[in-house]
């Protein structure tokens, strides 16, 4: 929508500009030159309020309880470390990464921080927790846009994915935010529906379709799954093509049908911080197996640029095949 690219643009500042700019020379030269050149800061962010969920969906680490790593939620003091340290930098910052982010009872604290420091802010969520009390403070805590999973239109064919949830639930939380932001005459945050298409539930296209201009949503984002798990790709992944992430090979195992290049612009651009302030490269290292450091102990800046960092640019330049959380990534 046209006012929610406004409202990125109100983030700008010469200096933030100046830093866009430099991130994109240097990505576009290291592509050229097959070298790791890097100038400026990230300008995207995105920030784990929780790792906890109350869902248990197939294939989410979260969900499942599968985390090797430390589980917990941020806390007011991490989070504002984070932010004096990227603030001057960041336009773009996404309040989610595992969990379900209306669990940490900081999550609005979080928003009107980040808004005040004129910073676009994004979540998603599972929309258990829109009751008409946090429909309001969500609309009232100046967050820009919001993603609202809903994978069916009858609860059969919800339930089916989202183990535990309650379709009737979210339905209600959708109504309910809706309703909030009519209320207080705002365009924003910008509510996006997003329905993940299976092939349980990719007859219902032409009814999610319906139902969310029923709703009165802002956006309907149809998308692919991510699957861990090999083996359950044939059963879950969708017959239709412009929906499946991945393709059969001849051993019958399974790649994305996407070739993955020798470039990556999220590691010229975005990163990671979990809950506990680690820093990690890419939204699909879900374990944070590739830690590039913490800001607790170092500043940001040190570890963006450090060698640990720059290092695994040069992986991605020469053969990001090698790397195991590329192997599921659309970039």
């Amino acid at each position: 929508m046209f006012s929610d690219l406004i409202q990125l643009l109100k983030t700008f500042t010469f200096r933030k500009t100046g830093n866009l700019v430099s991130l994109a020379l240097s990505y576009h030269l290291s592509k050229l030159f097959q070298k790791n050149l890097h100038w400026g800061k990230p300008f995207a962010f995105s920030v784990e309020p929780t790792t906890h969920c109350n869902l248990h969906c197939l294939e989410c680490p979260s969900g499942q309880r599968l985390f090797s790593r430390p589980t917990g939620n941020m806390s007011q003091e991490v989070f504002q470390q984070f932010l004096n340290q990227v603030k001057h930098h960041c336009n773009y910052l996404t309040l989610y990464f595992q969990g379900e982010p209306y669990l940490n009872p900081h999550f609005f604290s979080f928003v009107k921080q980040a808004h005040k420091a004129k910073i676009y802010v994004a979540t998603s969520t599972n929309a258990h927790f829109l009751t008409p009390e946090y429909a309001y403070k969500t609309v009232e805590s100046g967050l820009n846009r919001i993603i609202l999973s809903l994978d069916g239109t009858d609860a059969q064919s919800y339930e089916m994915y989202r183990k535990g949830g309650d379709f009737g639930k979210v339905m209600e939380g959708i109504r309910n935010l809706v309703s909030a932001k009519k209320k207080a005459g705002k365009t924003t945050p910008q509510i996006i529906l997003q329905f993940i298409v299976f092939k349980h539930n990719q007859h219902q296209i032409p009814d999610i379709q319906k139902l969310a201009k029923k709703l009165g949503v802002d956006k309907l984002e149809l998308k692919s799954p991510q699957i861990y798990r090999q083996e359950e790709i044939t059963d879950l992944q969708s017959n239709i093509t412009h929906y499946q992430r991945y393709r059969q090979m001849s051993d019958g195992s399974y790649t994305t049908r996407k070739p993955l290049q020798n470039n990556c612009w999220r590691m010229w651009s975005s990163c990671v911080i979990t809950w506990d302030g680690d820093t990690v490269p890419c939204c699909f290292d879900k374990d944070a197996d590739l830690k590039m450091g913490n800001i607790l102990k170092t500043p940001f800046a040190e570890l963006w640029n450090s060698d640990k960092y720059n290092d695994f640019r040069r992986q991605i330049l020469q053969n990001r095949s090698q790397i195991e959380i590329c192997r599921n990534c659309t970039e």
